[in-house]
């Protein structure tokens, strides 16, 4: 089903990408760049590196505990991590890095909504020095307050160091806090705090005061205040790609780094532009009653985009439609 998936997109994308998007291969850090290594055969997350400026962390959507530190001047693996003191992974999803320079890695997946009772997350420092090597990793229990669901994007505020899930459903998912720090002890008990599209990934801005959430057919970047989504969110241009699974802003925040799946795949850079409203004030991290972050607008990708999402739109309505008949089946 996902090979299905990732060839109707492969095939759109070639088609549609827009021109603006692309950006020459070079010596230079955080421009677009394949992933070369055989081995990443299907990137569900990225993330900047704090440490190494130019390199990417990435993993696979499986169940071996590796990571992988990928140069975006040249796109080869610097360094492979293999993390000590974990259970055997089950569907990791998203990587994000945070205030104190710790990867946090979300081995949230569950493709069946509900499957696992709980889902885990690991935590190490990003390595001083890039090479092969193992980790040590801190291993967090998480359940969702209101049941078990499938998930593929993890946010870490690079503020107050809170981490956030967003759901992944056919009909919109949800967003969720987590406690205010992680405990290796006990269960983590992640609460809804508000609505949010179908998000195969999402990020914060390196200052804090925004959301990226992306998914299939399009990129939304949200003011954050108060620990929230605040106000209408803003669409962004992302391109069009096989299978559309992670994002991460650049170190400085001026741009976007986007990623799929696949063997060879394509990280592509686009540029952020200052439309999104800033807020006025120091946002604080304290999650409150819940709200529902806007749905994504119509327009601000038109054109070709329009129509990449009407294509894709069928070609995903045909691949759940067999998927769901296969299920009853």
């Amino acid at each position: 089903m996902r090979s299905a998936l990732c060839a109707l997109g492969a095939a759109v994308a070639l088609v549609l990408l827009p021109a603006g998007h692309a950006r020459a291969e070079g010596p230079e850090p955080d421009r677009d760049f394949t992933i070369e290594d055989s081995r990443v055969t299907e990137s569900s997350g990225i993330a900047a590196s704090r440490a190494h400026p130019g390199i990417y962390w990435t993993h696979n959507d499986q169940d071996a505990p590796l990571i992988y530190g990928i140069d975006s001047r040249t796109g080869k693996t610097v360094a492979t991590l293999t993390l000590r003191g974990v259970g055997t992974p089950r569907d990791m999803e998203a990587i994000a890095v945070g205030p104190d320079g710790d990867l946090y890695v979300g081995d949230i997946g569950d493709n069946l909504d509900g499957t696992w009772d709980h889902v885990w997350i690991y935590r190490f420092p990003e390595p001083k020095v890039l090479k092969d090597q193992k980790v040590a990793a801190r291993q967090y229990v998480v359940k969702y307050a209101d049941g078990a669901r499938n998930a593929e994007a993890l946010m870490v505020h690079p503020k107050t160091g809170r981490v956030y899930i967003a759901s992944k459903n056919e009909e919109g998912g949800g967003l969720y806090a987590g406690p205010e720090k992680l405990s290796s002890s006990g269960t983590n008990v992640f609460r809804r705090i508000g609505e949010v599209p179908w998000v195969t990934d999402g990020a914060f801005s390196p200052d804090g005061d925004r959301l990226m959430l992306r998914g299939y057919f399009s990129a939304r970047e949200y003011v954050w205040k108060n620990g929230r989504p605040d106000g209408e969110s803003t669409s962004v241009g992302a391109p069009f790609q096989g299978q559309a699974e992670s994002v991460t802003y650049t170190t400085d925040g001026s741009a976007f780094m986007f990623g799929s799946e696949g063997q060879g795949s394509r990280v592509v850079r686009v540029d952020r532009q200052e439309t999104a409203p800033r807020p006025s004030d120091n946002p604080a991290d304290t999650p409150g009653a819940p709200t529902s972050p806007q749905s994504p607008a119509a327009g601000g990708e038109g054109g070709s985009a329009t129509v990449g999402f009407l294509v894709l739109a069928g070609a995903f309505v045909l691949v759940f439609g067999v998927k769901r008949l296969l299920r009853r089946g």
